[in-house]
């Protein structure tokens, strides 16, 4: 019975504790691991992968060398005026190296003459009405910053006219479209997800051609041999489709 009755006041007393002790353990802090720091935070860069279409306008001014029949100096003169024009092409790129191809059409109004020292009652003119490139490029590209170089063929569509310097009667002229060669280099710069613009500069070089000229009362003027290239400054505005925008 004495033992029964010292089991029984245990019993009681570690009830009786228990809470207590409970409060205790719950009244300790908890500790946990820190957080990891934060990783690298996504960054969208621009990709100039894709087919583009766009248009360009600007200035340019061509230089013109006359022999008449190849042997005799006329001098030169520069043709210089406004062009305005389209483009389309595609580019590739891998890691900031782009590469690309593209087409471009321009309309021109490039006008000049001089007085022939060889002639002097008469002047020589020269007008590029229109003109044509096809070209590669290569280029680095910097977020949606683009620096390119581009080369390739050119196409120009010139006329010449020989004049009386008095009263300006047109003698004879020629009409050409000749093929030469462009290189030049250029800055495009991404404005919005698809719309980029850049300003370019080409130099285009045409062989030295033996001209005909036709009579303006039929029959032949002679020929002149013409050596001809030009500059150009534009400014560019393209539309690039697709999704533009990548993360690494």
């Amino acid at each position: 019975m004495k033992n029964m009755l010292l089991m029984t006041a245990s019993i009681v007393a570690l009830s009786a504790a228990a809470p207590a002790f409970a409060a205790d353990l719950a009244a300790q802090p908890v500790y946990t691991k820190a957080p990891p720091p934060p990783g690298p935070v996504a960054v969208a860069l621009y990709d100039w992968s894709g087919f583009y279409a766009g248009i360009n306008g600007g200035w340019g001014s061509s230089h013109n060398s006359w022999d008449f029949a190849g042997t005799t100096p006329e001098g030169s003169h520069n043709a210089s005026g406004g062009t305005v024009g389209g483009q389309i092409g595609y580019r590739w790129q891998v890691g900031q190296t782009v590469l690309g191809v593209e087409g471009q059409g321009n309309w021109a109004d490039f006008n000049g003459s001089n007085v022939s020292t060889a002639f002097p009652a008469n002047s020589n003119h020269t007008r590029i009405d229109s003109f044509g490139l096809i070209t590669g490029q290569i280029g680095y590209g910097i977020s949606n910053v683009l620096l390119y170089a581009k080369g390739g063929a050119a196409v120009v569509s010139s006329d010449y006219q020989i004049n009386s310097v008095s009263p300006g009667t047109q003698l004879g002229s020629a009409d050409t479209t000749r093929w030469g060669g462009v290189a030049g280099a250029g800055l495009e710069i991404n404005l919005t997800p698809n719309w980029s613009a850049g300003v370019e500069y080409d130099h285009v070089f045409m062989p030295t051609s033996d001209v005909s000229f036709a009579a303006a009362g039929g029959g032949t003027l002679g020929n002149d041999r013409i050596r001809q290239d030009f500059d150009l400054v534009t400014a560019r505005l393209n539309y690039k489709f697709g999704w533009p925008v990548v993360f690494k």
